[in-house]
Protein backbone atom coordinates (compact mmCIF):
# COMPACT_ATOMS: atom_id res chain seq x y z
CA UNK A 1 0.00 0.00 0.00
CA UNK A 2 1.33 3.43 -0.91
CA UNK A 3 2.07 5.97 1.80
CA UNK A 4 2.58 9.72 1.86
CA UNK A 5 6.29 10.52 1.73
CA UNK A 6 7.14 13.48 3.98
CA UNK A 7 10.24 15.49 3.09
CA UNK A 8 11.41 18.81 4.55
CA UNK A 9 9.32 20.97 2.19
CA UNK A 10 6.87 18.66 0.48
CA UNK A 11 4.58 15.70 0.87
CA UNK A 12 4.06 13.39 -2.09
CA UNK A 13 2.55 10.12 -3.17
CA UNK A 14 3.85 9.46 -6.68
CA UNK A 15 2.88 6.09 -8.14
CA UNK A 16 4.01 4.77 -11.51
CA UNK A 17 2.99 1.72 -13.51
CA UNK A 18 6.05 0.63 -15.49
CA UNK A 19 6.17 -2.18 -18.04
CA UNK A 20 9.49 -3.47 -19.38
CA UNK A 21 9.50 -5.96 -22.25
CA UNK A 22 12.35 -8.44 -22.55
CA UNK A 23 14.67 -7.98 -25.51
CA UNK A 24 13.16 -9.31 -28.74
CA UNK A 25 9.99 -10.02 -26.69
CA UNK A 26 11.52 -13.44 -25.98
CA UNK A 27 9.91 -15.51 -23.26
CA UNK A 28 12.93 -15.66 -20.93
CA UNK A 29 11.25 -14.72 -17.66
CA UNK A 30 10.56 -17.96 -15.79
CA UNK A 31 10.23 -18.75 -12.08
CA UNK A 32 13.98 -18.49 -11.39
CA UNK A 33 14.23 -15.14 -13.19
CA UNK A 34 11.11 -13.95 -11.32
CA UNK A 35 12.83 -14.74 -8.04
CA UNK A 36 16.00 -12.87 -9.05
CA UNK A 37 14.01 -9.84 -10.19
CA UNK A 38 12.08 -9.76 -6.93
CA UNK A 39 15.26 -10.03 -4.85
CA UNK A 40 17.12 -7.29 -6.70
CA UNK A 41 14.07 -4.99 -6.54
CA UNK A 42 13.89 -5.42 -2.77
CA UNK A 43 17.61 -4.58 -2.58
CA UNK A 44 17.06 -1.48 -4.74
CA UNK A 45 14.41 -0.32 -2.23
CA UNK A 46 17.01 -0.32 0.54
CA UNK A 47 19.45 1.92 -1.36
CA UNK A 48 17.23 4.30 -3.30
CA UNK A 49 14.15 6.39 -2.54
CA UNK A 50 11.59 4.13 -4.15
CA UNK A 51 9.26 1.33 -3.14
CA UNK A 52 8.00 -1.56 -5.23
CA UNK A 53 4.33 -1.93 -4.35
CA UNK A 54 3.79 -4.75 -6.83
CA UNK A 55 5.82 -6.75 -9.33
CA UNK A 56 4.11 -8.92 -11.91
CA UNK A 57 5.55 -11.27 -14.51
CA UNK A 58 4.13 -12.24 -17.88
CA UNK A 59 6.84 -14.34 -19.55
CA UNK A 60 8.10 -11.72 -22.00
CA UNK A 61 7.55 -8.58 -19.92
CA UNK A 62 7.37 -7.36 -16.32
CA UNK A 63 4.92 -4.97 -14.65
CA UNK A 64 6.07 -2.78 -11.77
CA UNK A 65 3.94 -0.58 -9.52
CA UNK A 66 6.53 1.80 -8.04
CA UNK A 67 6.29 4.66 -5.58
CA UNK A 68 8.99 7.31 -5.71
CA UNK A 69 9.82 10.87 -4.68
CA UNK A 70 9.64 13.99 -6.90
CA UNK A 71 13.41 14.26 -7.41
CA UNK A 72 13.40 10.98 -9.38
CA UNK A 73 12.18 11.39 -12.94
CA UNK A 74 10.47 8.52 -14.72
CA UNK A 75 13.47 8.17 -17.01
CA UNK A 76 15.83 7.98 -14.03
CA UNK A 77 13.65 5.30 -12.41
CA UNK A 78 13.49 3.26 -15.61
CA UNK A 79 17.25 3.50 -16.15
CA UNK A 80 18.00 2.53 -12.56
CA UNK A 81 15.64 -0.44 -12.46
CA UNK A 82 16.56 -1.76 -15.91
CA UNK A 83 20.32 -1.56 -15.40
CA UNK A 84 20.43 -3.12 -11.93
CA UNK A 85 17.95 -5.90 -12.66
CA UNK A 86 19.59 -6.83 -15.99
CA UNK A 87 23.06 -6.98 -14.46
CA UNK A 88 21.86 -9.20 -11.61
CA UNK A 89 19.87 -11.57 -13.83
CA UNK A 90 22.82 -12.03 -16.20
CA UNK A 91 25.17 -12.70 -13.26
CA UNK A 92 22.92 -15.24 -11.59
CA UNK A 93 21.24 -16.79 -14.65
CA UNK A 94 23.82 -17.04 -17.46
CA UNK A 95 21.47 -19.24 -19.52
CA UNK A 96 19.24 -16.18 -20.00
CA UNK A 97 22.14 -14.30 -21.58
CA UNK A 98 22.64 -17.22 -23.98
CA UNK A 99 18.95 -17.17 -24.93
CA UNK A 100 19.31 -13.49 -25.79
CA UNK A 101 22.47 -14.09 -27.88
CA UNK A 102 24.69 -12.34 -25.32
CA UNK A 103 22.88 -9.05 -25.71
CA UNK A 104 20.72 -6.93 -23.48
CA UNK A 105 18.05 -8.23 -21.11
CA UNK A 106 15.49 -5.44 -21.57
CA UNK A 107 14.14 -3.94 -24.76
CA UNK A 108 14.96 -0.26 -25.30
CA UNK A 109 11.31 0.73 -24.92
CA UNK A 110 9.05 0.80 -21.91
CA UNK A 111 5.54 1.83 -20.87
CA UNK A 112 5.06 4.32 -18.05
CA UNK A 113 1.86 5.67 -16.57
CA UNK A 114 1.04 7.61 -13.45
CA UNK A 115 -1.39 6.03 -11.05
CA UNK A 116 -3.60 7.94 -8.65
CA UNK A 117 -4.19 6.86 -5.10
CA UNK A 118 -7.56 8.62 -5.15
CA UNK A 119 -9.12 7.58 -8.45
CA UNK A 120 -9.12 8.41 -12.10
CA UNK A 121 -8.85 11.71 -13.95
CA UNK A 122 -12.56 12.53 -13.54
CA UNK A 123 -12.48 11.87 -9.79
CA UNK A 124 -9.51 14.20 -9.32
CA UNK A 125 -11.14 16.92 -11.47
CA UNK A 126 -14.31 16.72 -9.35
CA UNK A 127 -12.24 16.89 -6.16
CA UNK A 128 -10.36 19.98 -7.37
CA UNK A 129 -13.59 21.74 -8.37
CA UNK A 130 -15.16 21.12 -4.97
CA UNK A 131 -12.29 22.65 -2.96
CA UNK A 132 -12.37 26.09 -1.38
CA UNK A 133 -15.23 28.35 -0.34
CA UNK A 134 -15.43 30.38 -3.55
CA UNK A 135 -17.07 29.23 -6.74
CA UNK A 136 -14.73 27.11 -8.85
CA UNK A 137 -13.84 28.52 -12.27
CA UNK A 138 -12.31 26.26 -14.87
CA UNK A 139 -9.56 28.23 -16.62
CA UNK A 140 -8.61 25.63 -19.20
CA UNK A 141 -9.75 22.22 -20.39
CA UNK A 142 -8.47 20.19 -23.29
CA UNK A 143 -9.42 16.57 -23.92
CA UNK A 144 -8.65 16.31 -27.63
CA UNK A 145 -5.20 15.49 -28.92
CA UNK A 146 -4.18 17.52 -31.92
CA UNK A 147 -2.47 15.90 -34.87
CA UNK A 148 0.49 18.07 -35.80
Amino acid sequence: MSQYVHKSHNVSVLLYHLVFPAKYRRVVIDDSVDLELKEVCLEIEKRYELKFLEIGSDGDHIHFLVQSVPKNSVTALVTLIKSLTARRVFERRPEVKKQLWGGEFWSDGYFASTVSKHGDETTIANYVSSQGSDEYRKLHEDHQLKLF
